[in-house]
C-alpha cells in the first residue's frame, strides 16, 4: 500500500509517516517547504521520498497525485493558527488551505480511486452545552473562521469521495510544532503562578497514538465520520495545566480562571469540546490510551530529544 501525507511538518504528520515505515508501508511526504523542515533525527519521515507541495495549486496537485499514484491519502495539512484567522487579511488564505487546498486533493484521490484521510476538529460544533459530540451529527455551527473553514474540508471530501474517513480531533500535542503543553512548560519554567480557562472542557490528542490510529482505519474500508481523542475522561485546560505541571515536577500554581476573565483570544472558542468515541469501539479500532499516560510519554520524549 502506498501512502500520500501531507503536512509531514506538522505534528501529526510527522507521526503518520513515522508509523507507516514501522509498519512497512511506502510513504510519501509532502509539505510546502522546498524541503523538509521538521525533526532531524534518525526518524524515518526524514529518510521517506519528499515532495514539496502548494496544495492551493490545483494544477500541481493532480500532477503530482496522478504521478504518485496512491492507494490512500492521509491529508494532515491544515491553517490551524485559530486566532490569526480572524484577521481579514488572512482569511482568504485560511479558505484556500483549508477549503479549496483539501478539494484539490479530494479531487485527486478520487481521479486516482484513493482512500482518503481528511483531519478535522470539533470546532465544526457550537461548542455550547454539556453533551458529547457524536460523530454523525450535522448540527454545524462554527464559532469562528478556523471552524468554518475546517467545516468547508469536511465537505469538499464528504460531497467529492465515497471512500473517506473525516477524523475530528481536539487539543493536539505531538513533538514536531508548537502545541500547549510546550507553551504550558516554558510559562511554569519562568513563572510562579499562571491563569488558565476552567470552563472549556475536551480531552488532549497525541499525534502518536492518533497515527496509530490512522494507519489502522486506513487497513479497512469502515470509511465515515469518527471522533478520537485519548481516553480518560473529559477535563478543563485547567485539569490539563495541574496534570501536566505534577508530571512535570514543576510547583508553578495554577489559577482557574473563566473565559471571560481571562480574555485575550480573537476567535470565540468552544466550550464543550467533548467528543463521543464510541463508533471507534463498534467499527472495532482500538481506542487512544488514558491521556495522563498519554502526557508521561510525551514529556519522556521531551527529554529524550532536549527540549524539557
Amino acid at each position: 500500500m502506498k501512502i500520500f501525507v501531507t503536512g509531514v511538518a506538522g505534528q501529526l504528520g510527522h507521526d503518520v509517516c513515522n508509523e507507516l515505515a514501522a509498519r512497512g508501508y511506502e510513504g510519501i511526504g509532502t509539505d510546502l517547504a522546498e524541503e523538509y523542515k521538521g525533526i532531524q533525527d534518525e526518524s524515518a519521515v526524514t529518510k521517506m521520498p519528499y515532495v514539496s507541495l502548494d496544495i492551493t495549486d490545483q494544477d500541481a496537485v493532480r500532477k503530482i497525485i496522478d504521478e504518485i499514484k496512491p492507494d490512500v491519502i492521509i491529508h494532515c495539512a491544515a491553517w490551524t493558527a485559530v486566532d490569526l484567522a480572524e484577521e481579514p487579511e488572512k482569511q482568504a488564505l485560511v479558505k484556500a488551505i483549508n477549503v479549496d487546498g483539501t478539494k484539490n486533493i479530494a479531487d485527486a484521490a478520487k481521479a486516482n480511486d484513493a482512500k482518503m484521510v481528511y483531519i478535522s476538529t470539533d470546532y465544526v460544533f457550537n461548542g455550547q452545552g454539556e453533551t458529547p459530540w457524536e460523530p454523525d451529527c450535522k448540527d454545524y455551527a462554527p464559532l469562528n473562521v478556523y471552524g468554518e473553514t475546517k467545516l468547508g474540508g469536511e465537505l469538499a471530501v464528504s460531497e467529492t469521495l465515497d471512500k473517506y474517513f473525516i477524523v475530528r480531533i481536539a487539543w493536539v500535542f505531538g513533538l514536531n510544532g508548537k502545541n500547549f503543553i510546550k507553551t504550558m512548560l516554558k510559562v511554569g519554567s519562568n513563572h510562579d503562578e499562571v491563569r488558565v480557562v476552567c470552563d472549556q472542557v475536551g480531552t488532549p490528542t497525541y499525534t502518536l497514538d492518533l497515527s496509530r490510529l490512522l494507519v489502522d482505519m486506513v487497513e479497512t474500508e469502515k470509511y465515515g465520520y469518527y471522533h478520537a481523542t485519548n481516553e480518560g475522561g473529559y477535563i478543563s485546560w485547567y485539569d490539563f495545566t495541574k496534570e501536566i505541571y505534577a508530571q512535570a515536577g514543576l510547583s508553578t500554581k495554577v489559577i482557574p480562571v473563566t473565559t471571560k476573565e481571562y480574555g485575550l483570544s480573537k476567535a470565540a472558542r468552544p466550550f464543550n469540546s467533548r467528543l463521543d468515541k464510541k463508533k471507534l469501539v463498534d467499527n472495532g479500532f482500538i481506542p487512544l490510551p488514558d491521556w495522563k499516560d498519554a502526557v508521561s510519554r510525551y514529556l519522556e520524549a521531551l527529554k529524550a530529544e532536549g527540549e524539557f
